[in-house]
């Protein structure tokens, strides 16, 4: 019998739960990839990192009774998966390389950018398979990546089952450049991607302070489908006076009634998360965010499913990074 008070067991779940994942309600998809993040590698480890991490958390939550009783199993890690993926991304490497140092491609080098395109495309659709699998039994399905291309797959399996959902979408950058360095499924392109799917009504940023001019226009003119709730007018508002749960409000409010979380890590302050794909200057506290998602439970929205990403393969982050993720189950849970 699991006992919140005593050592954690490493037994290859998550939390050291001793739940399978048959009587789980809440399943988590791990995604070893960080096959095209262009300034740092190591976020693929982040699934495997967090495991490891999370035997060493204590389990009490002050948002949840007991919460270390919700039934809570993560799917195995496979190390032929990291592999391959790795394999791939070295050639992603090599091609952002010359991208960024102006050298000119080949007709090989276009070969190379089809076959990660198809490989990423692959990986979507497996993700996928696998959510429908386990949202098809009523489970929750959430995901712990890899880079912030992990979770298409989910998000596309959730818009067969609802019919419409609004993306809360914590993160420094705006992930809406289309075909980022030449790569559809770019971890930059991701909520670009999302946005194609007609069933995801609204997208909702909070805390972008990395933006290029497109990703402006392209919010500019999405007829309010996506509100952005950038950094520097957070902290503005602040300066003048304006709390934290006012603004929450004001976020929850642009939220429909159905919620999937997209919480990249690089959302929160670097000093919480140096060794993330794309550290960004500002950002969060972490129970800035989990009072965001306390008052949106609170408001009586639906979370659907949620994603965790970017969490460098390094014990620090890794610590928060699992603390992060029990978080998001304990808020589930309610």
């Amino acid at each position: 019998m699991f006992n919140p008070n005593e050592v954690g067991i490493n037994n290859g779940n998550i939390f050291g739960f001793p739940y399978s994942v048959e009587e789980s309600q809440i399943v988590i998809i791990p995604v070893q990839s960080d096959i095209t993040c262009s300034y740092s590698k190591g976020t693929a480890e982040g699934p495997k990192a967090i495991l490891e991490a999370s035997t060493q958390l204590d389990f009490y939550s002050p948002y949840k009774k007991e919460a270390w009783k919700t039934k809570v199993a993560m799917l195995p890690i496979f190390e032929e998966e990291l592999k391959k993926n790795r394999e791939i991304g070295e050639i992603a490497t090599i091609l952002i390389d010359k991208l960024e140092n102006e050298i000119p491609f080949t007709e090989e080098d276009k070969g190379l950018y089809e076959k990660i395109n198809l490989h990423c495309e692959e990986l979507n659709r497996k993700v996928e398979e696998t959510a429908l699998t386990y949202i098809n039994q009523n489970k929750t399905v959430c995901l712990l990546g890899g880079d912030h291309n992990s979770p298409l797959g989910l998000i596309n399996a959730l818009s067969k089952r609802h019919d419409s959902f609004g993306i809360l979408q914590i993160d420094a950058h705006a992930d809406l450049r289309e075909a980022y360095e030449g790569f559809i499924y770019s971890h930059a392109s991701i909520m670009f991607n999302a946005l194609k799917n007609n069933k995801v009504s609204k997208l909702v940023q909070v805390g972008i302070r990395d933006i290029c001019p497109a990703e402006i226009e392209l919010i500019n003119n999405s007829e309010n489908r996506i509100k952005t709730f950038f950094d520097w007018d957070i902290k503005n508002a602040q300066y003048e006076g304006k709390t934290w749960e006012q603004q929450c409000k004001e976020i929850i409010n642009e939220l429909p009634e159905k919620v999937y979380i997209s919480y990249d890590i690089d959302g929160l302050d670097p000093k919480l998360c140096p060794n993330t794909g794309t550290p960004v200057a500002g950002g969060f506290e972490v129970e800035q965010i989990n009072f965001l998602i306390r008052e949106l439970v609170s408001s009586g929205k639906k979370i659907i499913g949620f994603d965790l990403n970017e969490v460098g393969n390094n014990e620090w982050d890794a610590n928060v990074g699992a603390r992060v993720l029990y978080r998001l189950c304990n808020f589930l849970a309610l």
